[in-house]
Formats: structure tokens, C-alpha cells, sequence
């Protein structure tokens, strides 16, 4: 099964300019079959899919999985999956410490890994002081790594897919698409069978990648050059490859992060 496992909608993010229902039709147009939404901060790009959803009587077969991209104080953008039927309302109030992040995602069966960490300083894990500092015992505690990002370049993702390669994490590929035209430059093959959030969850953790390669010649935003897709596999022989493109975007004060922590059992809902 193919899978964007970036996407920013135009209804959850500031900066996103394509509604999640164009997001389906371009990405089925291509030949996917799911899309991970991992919006800002934000749930709302899922919530508007699932409301008109409900509102349908037809069937639809395209996967819509729910994800978020969470801005830590201090490691960059996380990647984050819940089991579906959990929404944690703590993940759409940014700035945690990422040490917190990875003890509530991992509480309530989540998943979570940095977005391009060897991209942009500060919106990068690997852009960090904490990184710098103890990357080691953060690297540990992470399920996967986003090993080619659309919006990246050729550099920043071979590094990134070292980063994996070095904590023998799974990788994941997405597009981190704003605008239309990066919708699918990027995907991650899973030969498992994907429906909802649990069933990805239970893949990303059935055993790390192995290697795979390819060439392509493509265009990225900055100059043409000969660029190596990487593929991955995922469990049970699923691959991971990509292509490249553009475009992308106050924490909370440290004294509430810890109020914020204690209520996240409680705001643990049914989505």
C-alpha cells in the first residue's frame, strides 16, 4: 500500500494550501492509496475529512490516517501517530520538551519520529543543541526517522537516512506537501495491509528496514542534478521510496508544560 506520510491540509494548517479533499484526488490520481495528515499542531485537517465523511453514504477505499507534526521546545519537528480512538488534546498545544512528548505518545501506544531532522536549523532535530547534546539517549527512544522529505535536499535526506540507517529505525517518506504541485513527491509502500492508525503503528514496530536503492534523474528546487532514491523496506518486505520538491512555515511557557502533562489522561478521547 502506497502512502503520502506528510501531508498539510489547507483546514489544519496556517501554511497549507490544499484541502484534504484534493489531497485524495491527486494522491488516487498518482496511485496511492492513503495519505498520512500530519498538520501543525492541529487535528482540524483530519476532523474536516472525517466530518464530510460522515456526511456521505458512499464508500470510500482511500486510507486517511490521522497524524500530527508537534513543535517541541527544544528537538524540532516530531512526527507523531496515535492508536486510532485516542486523540490527546496536549499534542495540539505546542512546545512540550520532547523527553515529555515521548513519554505520552509512548503511554497511550503511539509512535513518533523527527520530520527532515538534518533540515532547516531550529524546525530540525538535528538543528538542535539537544541533539548536540545528547542525541544518543533521544535517538533511543524514537520508532522511526523521516528519511526523505520532498522539501528537503539531496543532502539533508542521505543524512537523515544515516541517522536510521545508524539507530536501525524504519524510515518513513513524505512529501511535506503545502501546495498542489508537491502533493506525491514522495511516499512510503507498505506490503502490509494499512486501514487505520493501529495497523501502521503495528508495522512501523514489527522489526527495522532493511536496504534497498535505485537512480533517478529529476529536477529538485534548487538546481537539476542525478538523484539517488533511497528505498527502505518496512515489515514484512513493504518499501519506502521518494522524490523531490518545496515549501514550508510560540511555544508554550515552560511553567504550564508540566499542568498541560498531567491532564493528558484525562483529555485522552475518542476521536
Amino acid at each position: 500500500m502506497k502512502f503520502d506520510m506528510h501531508c498539510h491540509t489547507k483546514e489544519g494548517s496556517l501554511d497549507g494550501r490544499v484541502g484534504i479533499e484534493d489531497y485524495i484526488r491527486i494522491l488516487r490520481d498518482k496511485g496511492f492509496q492513503g495519505m498520512l495528515v500530519t498538520d501543525h499542531n492541529s487535528y482540524d485537517g483530519y476532523r474536516s475529512w472525517k466530518k464530510e465523511r460522515e456526511n456521505r453514504k458512499d464508500e470510500d477505499d482511500f486510507i486517511v490516517l490521522k497524524g500530527i507534526e508537534y513543535d517541541t521546545i527544544n528537538a524540532g519537528h516530531m512526527l507523531v501517530v496515535m492508536p486510532d480512538g485516542i486523540k490527546l488534546r496536549i499534542l495540539e498545544v505546542r512546545g512540550m520538551p520532547v523527553s515529555l512528548l515521548i513519554t505520552i505518545v509512548h503511554a497511550y501506544g503511539g509512535i513518533l519520529g523527527p520530520a527532515h531532522p538534518c533540515g532547516e536549523k531550529y524546525m530540525s532535530f538535528g538543528g538542535t543543541r539537544l541533539f548536540k547534546k545528547s542525541r544518543d539517549s533521544v535517538m533511543r527512544k524514537l520508532d522511526f526517522v523521516e528519511t526523505f522529505n520532498a522539501c528537503e535536499t539531496p543532502e539533508s535526506n542521505r543524512a537523515a537516512k544515516e541517522l536510521a540507517r545508524e539507530y536501525y529505525l524504519p524510515g518513513f517518506g513524505g512529501s511535506d506537501s503545502h501546495k498542489e504541485k508537491c502533493v506525491g513527491l514522495a511516499y512510503t509502500e507498505f506490503a502490509d495491509l494499512i486501514t487505520c492508525e493501529s495497523d501502521l503503528i503495528r508495522a512501523v514496530k514489527k522489526k527495522p528496514p532493511s536496504k534497498l536503492e535505485g537512480n533517478i534523474t529529476t529536477e529538485p528546487r534548487r538546481k537539476r542534478s542525478a538523484l539517488r532514491i533511497m528505498y527502505w523496506s518496512i515489515p514484512s518486505g513493504s518499501t519506502i521510496s521518494f522524490l523531490p520538491c518545496c515549501g514550508r512555515t510560540n511555544a508554550m511557557s515552560e511553567q504550564n508544560i508540566w499542568n498541560l502533562a498531567s491532564l493528558a489522561g484525562k483529555a485522552a478521547v475518542a476521536e
